[in-house]
């Protein structure tokens, strides 16, 4: 049975389940339900992924990393890795991936490895070192093991595009720059929840039958807000971005989880990373020079040409992991997710899902929705294990130097390039307008960034953000002196991610764009 979407009453909105939350989990969340006829609204205090699922590796885990000390995360990464390559194949690269040992690593562990992958029913293969280098000639030639897994490269914002767009399609929305304030409870039931707009300051009441928490790092606020907190741990971990792709495979270091040892590539560049440091807030993530030493000294030792690599930029996020604050190392902490059900301390409609990795979004997905679904008394199945996520052709701009080998073939005339170092043309932008819907009315740079690759490249933004912005004021979506406040929200988020590479290059570019908009513009930045 297919249910109404929501009735709007003035500032009141009604609809079968709220989810809280863009991330994976929420959209995948979003698309799950749809698919099984239950429509919902999904609320973001900022847009999509602000949060861990858009400040990740981009690994589609095959499970080998958690084999010696999470083996269900493994096995939960193992199958689900199966499923997302079946039915999601257009936002992933399937790399495959090398678990490598240099000299000075625990012998021990490595010997032990492929016991702890068969234990966990997860496929390998060891390789002779030659072998190993001459597919991946950037390895260190102090490689003493290396073993083939099937790990592979994920798009986490191309994949959290397509999933919403689905679930908008089936009749579900998405409301951004909106955050949870409150909830109204009555004889343990969640009445209303009470949200802001966080640009307009506009109040708006939303009145579910079921509320889900999928708010990752924020669980735990959301829960005690709800009134049942969550003990959460805020663990962050930091990533460089290299100026060029260095290897065709997934490298990790074999030895137990620790610093930089995980290099993924996508596209046209690598991600190295990534470290893991104890915070007590989310006001102010962003990554230290520590970080980024620590980072390269570290990766070095499997992939020499790390030393002396062009960074383009380094970035921070938050795994959200359930527990409390002991001494233990976060790396140690299960990578496992938490379904919890606060029914038990008297809210009988609210339940939280949390932890997990970005590989088992779509498990997470799921068990959520079939407790919503028991709640609701709907029995329709779970879609998403078998049914292809659709694929729109406006989120191709994602990906890093893919869709500018169509447009180098095929373009017109006029469809000029806005930003020359990801080559995204002007049709790009048109096509993400006009994907946008009625988000259009909160068009800027920022919202354009997360579904292309505006900003992304060795400039960071010095040229093309003008650019863009010409051209939503040529088109009328922006007016007057609004453009303003948007050029320097999107260039203080690049300039976060560049301040702690001021060397070589990166000082050069950051020089040319301090020139650009302080000196020239008299913005500041």
């Amino acid at each position: 049975m297919a249910f109404p979407f929501f009735r709007k009453k003035g500032s009141l909105i009604k609809t079968r389940v709220l989810i809280i939350g863009g991330g994976a989990t929420g959209t995948g969340l979003a698309r799950d339900l749809a698919l099984r006829g239950v429509h919902c609204v999904l609320v973001e205090q900022g847009d999509i992924n602000a949060g861990a699922s858009g400040a990740n590796h981009g690994l589609l885990h095959s499970g080998a990393r958690y084999v010696s000390k999470d083996p269900e995360a493994a096995r939960e990464c193992r199958d689900e890795s199966i499923i997302l390559k079946q039915t999601a194949s257009h936002c992933i690269e399937d790399t495959g991936g090398l678990f490598v040992a240099v000299e000075g690593d625990d012998e021990k562990f490595i010997a032990d490895f492929p016991g702890y992958c068969s234990h966990c029913g997860i496929s390998f293969r060891e390789m002779d070192i030659k072998e190993a280098r001459s597919l991946e000639p950037a390895l260190s030639k102090n490689i003493i093991a290396a073993f083939e897994v099937a790990d592979a490269s994920i798009d986490p914002f191309k994949l959290v595009l397509e999933n919403i767009t689905q679930a908008r399609k089936l009749g579900s929305t998405f409301i951004r720059n909106t955050k949870v304030v409150g909830f109204k409870k009555r004889k343990g039931h969640i009445n209303t929840v009470n949200l802001v707009n966080v640009q307009t300051g506009e109040d708006l009441l939303i009145e579910a039958d079921h509320v889900v928490n999928a708010s990752g790092a924020w669980a735990g606020e959301i829960a005690a807000l709800a009134g049942d907190p969550i003990d959460m741990i805020y663990s962050k971990g930091s990533l460089l971005i290299t100026h060029s792709r260095i290897t065709g495979r997934v490298v990790n270091r074999l030895r137990p989880p620790s610093d930089a040892d995980i290099l993924v590539p996508g596209g046209t560049v690598s991600i190295i990373g990534t470290t893991s440091a104890r915070v007590d807030a989310l006001d102010d993530i962003r990554p230290t020079a520590a970080e980024v030493d620590l980072i390269v000294d570290e990766g070095t030792a499997m992939l020499p040409g790390l030393e002396s690599m062009r960074y383009i930029r380094v970035y921070s996020g938050v795994r959200p992991l359930i527990g409390t604050q002991t001494g233990e190392d976060d790396r140690y902490v299960s990578r496992g997710f938490d379904l919890v059900d606060h029914s038990g301390k008297g809210i009988e409609n609210f339940v939280t899902i949390t932890g997990g990795k970005l590989t088992t979004y779509r498990l997470m997905a799921e068990q959520t929705a079939d407790l919503v679904c028991h709640r609701l008394g709907v029995t329709a199945p779970c879609r998403t294990q078998t049914e292809l996520l659709p694929s729109a052709h406006a989120w191709k701009w994602t990906v890093p130097g893919i869709p500018s080998k169509e447009w180098l073939k095929d373009h017109k005339p006029d469809d000029f390039l806005l930003c020359e170092c990801e080559m995204v043309p002007r049709s790009a932008l048109d096509s993400i307008i006009s994907a946008m819907g009625e988000h259009k009315k909160q068009l800027d740079l920022t919202t354009i960034g997360k579904r292309s690759r505006i900003g992304k490249g060795a400039c960071q933004g010095s040229l093309c953000s003008i650019r863009v912005l010409v051209y939503l004021y040529d088109k009328g979506h922006l007016q007057s002196d609004q453009g303003v406040p948007h050029l320097r929200k999107f260039l203080n988020e690049r300039w976060k991610g560049q301040r702690v590479l001021l060397w070589d290059m990166p000082l050069i570019q950051s020089e040319l764009k301090e020139a650009i908009h302080c000196g020239f513009l008299s913005l500041e930045i």
